[in-house]
Parts: C-alpha cells; sequence; structure tokens
C-alpha cells in the first residue's frame, strides 16, 4: 500500500478511513493447497494482493501484484467475487485504516513461487484448508478451497 497516489492522499487525510480499490489472487497447486504470502511488515499471512494504481485495470493489477508478490506469472485469471464493506476495513500497524474494494480472482499461473521482487512478502507458502491461519481480510473459505466446498467437508 504505498503508491505514490496513495501517499498522496496520506498526506492530506492522515490515517483516517480511506475506501481502497484492489485486486487480490486465489493461487492453488495441483493439490488443492492455498498460496499465501507472509507479510515481512509482521501482520501474518495475506492471499496475494494489492491496491490498484492509478489507470490500471483490476485485470493489470493482479498480474502486476501476484508478479512482485511472489514471482508467478499470470496466465489465465477469472473474477470470482467482488467484496467491500465493514467486514473489509483493515487498519494498519502505523494506524493507516481502509475498506477494501477487492476483486478475487482465481488465477492460473506459470513458474515457481519466490523470486518476488517487492519489500512486503517475507516468505511464500502453500496452505492446506486444515492448515489454514486466520487472514486479516474474511474471503469465504468455499472460495479459497472450491475442491473442499464441492465435497461439503468445511468445518
Amino acid at each position: 500500500m504505498s503508491s505514490d497516489y496513495i501517499k498522496s492522499l496520506r498526506s492530506k487525510l492522515g490515517s483516517q478511513l480511506i475506501i481502497l480499490p484492489s485486486v487480490a489472487a486465489v493461487i492453488s497447486d495441483e493439490a488443492g493447497r492455498l498460496l499465501l504470502q507472509e507479510k515481512s511488515s509482521g501482520e501474518g499471512w495475506s492471499l496475494p494482493a494489492g491496491a490498484i494504481e492509478l489507470g490500471e485495470t483490476p485485470q493489470q493489477a493482479i498480474e502486476r501484484e501476484v508478479l512482485e508478490e511472489t514471482g508467478l506469472r499470470v496466465i489465465r485469471s477469472e473474477i470470482l467475487a467482488v467484496f467491500s464493506g465493514c467486514d473489509f476495513r483493515y487498519t494498519y500497524p502505523n494506524g493507516d485504516q481502509v475498506e477494501y474494494l477487492v476483486v478475487l480472482f482465481k488465477c492460473a499461473t506459470s513458474g515457481e513461487p519466490g523470486g518476488f521482487t517487492d519489500t512486503e512478502t517475507a516468505s511464500l507458502k502453500y496452505t492446506a484448508f486444515d492448515e489454514m491461519p486466520k487472514l486479516a481480510l474474511p474471503y469465504p473459505i468455499e472460495l479459497l478451497f472450491p475442491t473442499i466446498a464441492q465435497t461439503g467437508s468445511i468445518r
């Protein structure tokens, strides 16, 4: 969340609540495990995600964010859902408040995770449903693990 546009907004508005158009990626391996990103800020685990930059489409944003945060190239994607509202509010450790409008994509990728170019990523891992940590935003589990949802094994 460090684009020049966001920095400019924050210089005028401080930490007050802003709505932030963003994207997030659901990337799974062959075993159906979900790729998660550990934030270098100590905020925990999240989906590869980020803000949509000025002049950028959601499709362009998801391709850029996935490459920057995972080193993977998006070769195909589809919109799974769009989320916003009070449940998608987040306060960063520095006090900045956002309410995300998130376009959630299912992404097919090429390459191996790693080789990320941003400073937001500490590490990456594929996570099984039964090892899933709590994420900052409440994405529906059936969108993150569709094979689990199809078998009816969701807790």
